[in-house]
C-alpha cells in the first residue's frame, strides 16, 4: 500500500475564494441572496432560482448521508459517500483519517483539509467527529 495523494483543484474566478478560504482552514457555500437557500458546490447563481449567490463560512459540519467502502486499491481501503452538512446541502465526498468501521449513517462528521500533489490548494474532506 502507498499514501493516498490527491490531485490539485485548478481555481478559476468563480471558485478562487473558495479556494483561498480552504488555504486557510475554512470551509465555504453560497447563500442564494433571493430564495436564502444554501447549496453547494460553489456556483454564481443559485441552482433553486436563478439568483446571485454570497459565499458563507459553513460550520464544515454534518451527518453521514450514505456511504461506501472499497477494500480492494493499490492505496488501501477507502471511503466515498454523501454528507448533509447542518446548513443543509448535501455533498459528495471521501471519508479519511478514521476507522472506516466505524463509520455508519448518520454518524457526525467535520472536515478537515487534506493537502494535494503540488501547490495546490488543499482538499476539504471529511472524517468522524
Amino acid at each position: 500500500m502507498s499514501e493516498r495523494t490527491y490531485l490539485a483543484p485548478t481555481p478559476n474566478p468563480e471558485t478562487e475564494p473558495f479556494w483561498t478560504a480552504a488555504a486557510q482552514g475554512k470551509f465555504l457555500i453560497k447563500r442564494c441572496r433571493e430564495c436564502k437557500d444554501v447549496h453547494y458546490y460553489p456556483r454564481a447563481l443559485c441552482p433553486f432560482c436563478l439568483g446571485e449567490t454570497d459565499w458563507e463560512e459553513s460550520r464544515g459540519e454534518g451527518v453521514v448521508y450514505s456511504f461506501t467502502i472499497t477494500r480492494r486499491s493499490p492505496t488501501g481501503p477507502y471511503s466515498l459517500g454523501y454528507v448533509t452538512l447542518a446548513e443543509g446541502p448535501r455533498i459528495y465526498t471521501n471519508f479519511v483519517d478514521c476507522d472506516l468501521e466505524k463509520l455508519h449513517i448518520g454518524a457526525k462528521v467535520k472536515v478537515v483539509f487534506k493537502a494535494t500533489d503540488g501547490a495546490g490548494p488543499p482538499l476539504p474532506l471529511f472524517t468522524l467527529a
